[in-house]
């Protein structure tokens, strides 16, 4: 009997599932652009073995919540070197497009990336150009008809809306804009991503308006009217968790505070969306990726069975790409691979000014559609750029 020969193979890495919510200790054979087998014992049969053992063999990684308009908004981070070069292969931006850029976004952003990209769509026309200006201080810059129209014509990358809730971005308006923002996004039959922190009336006001499917973001914020009484999430926090309201980690430069978020882990309560709200303002720290704040939040309570399906299936379903086979790890599914190893203990900022010492996550091999991804190394903010 002629044994298959496979082209590579990942052996002995601790292979995560994060549908079933298992892991184990096995091989992953890749052929061309899919995931052939899924078993121990294959190393034998691959033509290339790359040697997993200790390591995390992970589905390629999805980033929720990130700012890639790069050249046009002074947020906007390069996609394919601070993601795809640092593990993930499917991200969404959060709100730095706006109608009226989203042709630029999808032209030079999107289709030239070499990752996969989707959006939430800024309510307003403006978009994020530049944290500076608020874009809905002038309410009359959020225009359903035209979010909605562009929504409408670009299905496959449009996948939510994004409205923003400080007190310095919507003045005294917050209320009729969200309630504007909720109506459209029904419209269109897709969530919407409220960012927290700052806002004018205390969080539950802002909660009980919101839907099944939406998310906030930020929920680790440290910034006024965040989700913590004391030592405890407040009660309508999990209310609307209960209802299907979804809540975001968000890193952000100004926003994942370690004092809210061991708080909140050890009161049970952790995010359904593991992201780092990456930008041009803190690729380069104190956020740098999406592996770092995972492991931040490994070193504030987070085992890694938590994490791994909160930056794979769990934002992949809310984008709609579990579809086209990211967030998964399976026989016959594309072969998105993001293999991590732990690295010695480092120190790592939050964004109130705070730091932790911590083992990194560090991708030592990446995998999308099969091709393997050249990777670069992290470097800390005591390093030359």
């Amino acid at each position: 009997m002629t044994e298959t020969a496979y082209d590579l193979v990942l052996s002995g890495g601790t292979v995560f599932d994060p549908v079933a919510g298992t892991h184990s200790v096995t091989d992953v054979a890749v052929t061309g652009d899919k995931v052939t087998r899924i078993a121990p014992s294959l190393a034998a049969q691959g033509a290339e073995v790359v040697d997993c053992a200790g390591k995390w063999v992970l589905p390629g990684l999805v980033e929720g919540h990130t700012h890639v308009f790069e050249n046009v908004s002074k947020v906007g981070a390069p996609p394919d070197e601070a993601h795809l070069r640092r593990g993930v292969v499917a991200a969404a931006d959060a709100g730095t497009v706006g109608a009226s850029t989203f042709a630029a976004f999808d032209r030079y952003v999107v289709q030239p990336a070499e990752m996969r990209l989707v959006n939430f769509l800024n309510v307003s026309v403006l978009g994020l150009i530049d944290f500076r200006f608020g874009e809905l201080l002038n309410p009359a810059t959020l225009v359903p008809e035209d979010a909605l129209a562009v929504a409408a014509e670009n299905p496959g990358v449009v996948r939510g809306f994004k409205i923003r809730l400080s007190e310095d971005v919507v003045g005294s308006a917050w209320r009729s804009l969200l309630k504007t923002s909720l109506a459209l996004a029904a419209d269109a039959g897709l969530p919407l991503m409220v960012h927290i922190g700052e806002t004018e009336e205390p969080l539950p006001e802002v909660l009980g308006l919101l839907r099944a499917g939406d998310v906030v973001a930020h929920c680790y914020t440290g910034k006024p009217h965040g989700i913590l009484d004391g030592e405890r999430v407040i009660a309508e926090v999990r209310e609307a968790r209960a209802r299907g309201v979804l809540f975001d980690s968000a890193h952000g430069r100004s926003n994942l505070s370690f004092e809210v978020a061991r708080k909140a882990i050890a009161d049970g309560f952790l995010p359904d969306l593991l992201t780092s709200d990456t930008s041009a303002r803190n690729w380069r720290g104190p956020v740098f990726d999406l592996v770092t704040s995972a492991a931040k939040l490994r070193a504030l309570g987070m085992t890694m069975d938590e994490i791994v399906p909160r930056m794979t299936i769990a934002p992949a379903r809310l984008l709609g790409l579990d579809a086209e086979g990211y967030g998964t790890l399976a026989e016959g599914g594309p072969a998105h691979v993001t293999v991590l190893e732990d690295t010695p203990e480092t120190t790592l900022p939050d964004a109130s000014g705070n730091s932790i010492t911590a083992t990194r996550l560090e991708p030592a091999l990446v995998l999308h559609h099969g091709r393997r991804v050249e990777t670069t190394p992290w470097r800390g903010l005591d390093q030359d750029r």
